[in-house]
């Protein structure tokens, strides 16, 4: 059946080494150019058959030409509750935790739809239980823990929530350029687009528009924060009308 390669975060690639996966992904083989100048040579190098998966949040940051070479592309969605809950019961096991029922159920709904998310809240609520539930996972250990870990009902921790504060307070709700809020906050703009908004906009506390990002009016009833209500923007309309620039 041959290996399977799997790259995450594929759109980081560089064009050097985009170019130089080009034949292994066409034709099973790298080629590598020995010496330099009038003696240069390029050798292939032959590779036993294999499978590339490429995996990103950022879909629209992959090279033409790279994602033309996949034979197949796929979205996949966030896991749901019910699925979150079963890989918690199956990580408990393997963990041989104590859990009461509805335990995981609770670290589920906070997990942000990730797998990797929903191990690790359930480590640190382990590791909580030790000391304060004799190792027994139940709700009140759970909310605790959480609480302590600064993860609300919903998932959000404080990151997410001074993205949201500082959308209202410093910049009356938006709209506001990822730049401008990154400074603000003293974040990498990488790490406001790839850990903090794919979540808020999956639950729909962010708006993404043609002149940045926006709070919502859920988003503001959820942490008790005023909603600035914003008149519609021409510019954020469809123009059905207008044709294309070629």
């Amino acid at each position: 059946t041959g290996d399977v390669l799997f790259i995450d975060e594929i759109h980081r690639l560089s064009t050097p080494v985009e170019e130089f996966i080009y034949p292994a992904m066409e034709e099973f083989r790298v080629d590598f150019t020995v010496d330099s100048g009038l003696h240069a040579k390029t050798i292939n190098f032959p590779l036993k058959r294999f499978t590339l998966i490429g995996a990103t949040t950022r879909a629209g940051l992959l090279s033409a030409p790279l994602r033309g070479r996949f034979g197949m592309l796929y979205h996949l969605e966030f896991y749901s509750a019910e699925e979150l809950t079963a890989i918690l019961e199956r990580s408990a096991e393997l963990l041989q935790l104590r859990c009461d029922d509805g335990t995981l159920e609770l670290i589920a709904g906070r997990s942000r739809g990730a797998p990797r998310v929903a191990n690790r809240l359930l480590k640190r609520v382990r590791d909580y239980a030790q000391v304060k539930g004799k190792g027994v996972l139940s709700a009140d250990i759970v909310e605790s823990a959480l609480k302590m870990e600064q993860i609300d009902p919903l998932g959000l921790d404080e990151l997410d929530k001074a993205f949201l504060r500082a959308l209202v307070n410093v910049y009356e709700g938006g709209p506001a350029g990822i730049d401008a809020i990154a400074a603000t906050l003293g974040e990498e703009r990488d790490t406001l687009e790839d850990v903090v908004e794919p979540y808020l906009l999956q639950i729909g506390f962010l708006r993404r528009t043609k002149r940045g990002r926006e709070i919502t009016a859920k988003a503001c009833k959820h942490l008790n924060l005023k909603y600035h209500k914003k008149k519609p923007d021409p510019t954020d309309q469809p123009e059905l009308f207008k044709e294309d620039k070629p």
